[in-house]
């Protein structure tokens, strides 16, 4: 299993981790949903990768549990104001997916896409390279319903709305294209460090 450490500017002490306008939730982790919790079960879930990629490809939970194991062990930042330090996701690297379908050349975001049919936009250099995983677990247990088990997208280094709960799938475009909040006044990227919390921030 492959665990990658979270990308850290300064070292912490006192909370200077903490991006500007956070507090540290400690033991608490919010719940926080545009949508009504799914009853999702495992053997229902499946993700799919397509848009402008060579070969679209569709995982269900074996497949995607035959992947090499991989885990991110670090910080996440919401956009409304909290942070957790030191959470531990396991699952797959979303590289082992992309590898799959192999991405055109040309494209250059992505929209996630959820099974309640939420989505949220993404650069495609925002989720490769080691910076995004499919998780089905926290802290070594299955990832609960309410924070959206059976499996989502983590992608730590940006707020966490752009880090799609209950997962469904990714298309690949050659454009931006907004998602859900975006088109509600968020920020199209979302950088906890740069406060990119809304439209013009």
């Amino acid at each position: 299993m492959n665990v990658t450490r979270a990308f850290t500017g300064r070292p912490r002490v006192d909370n200077a981790g903490l991006p500007p306008g956070q507090y540290d939730a400690g033991d608490d982790w919010p719940v926080l949903s545009a949508e009504v919790t799914p009853d999702l079960a495992p053997a229902d879930w499946t993700f799919r990768v397509d848009g402008l990629v060579a070969e679209p490809g569709t995982w269900d939970w074996e497949q995607a549990h035959a992947l090499p194991g991989s885990a991110y062990e670090g910080d996440i930042h919401c956009v409304t104001s909290w942070s957790k330090f030191g959470v531990r996701f396991g699952g797959a690297s979303l590289d082992a997916f992309l590898d799959a379908v192999r991405p055109d050349t040309s494209a250059t975001h992505v929209v996630a896409y959820s099974h309640t049919g939420y989505t949220t936009n993404l650069p495609l250099a925002d989720i490769t390279g080691g910076r995004a995983w499919i998780a089905w677990e926290y802290e070594g247990k299955p990832l609960p319903a309410e924070h959206g088990g059976p499996a989502r997208l983590i992608v730590p280094h940006l707020y966490f709305w752009k880090s799609a709960k209950w997962i469904a799938g990714l298309r690949l475009l050659d454009h931006d294209e907004p998602g859900f909040w975006e088109q509600n006044g968020y920020h199209a990227r979302g950088n906890p460090w740069e406060e990119q919390r809304y439209s013009g921030d």
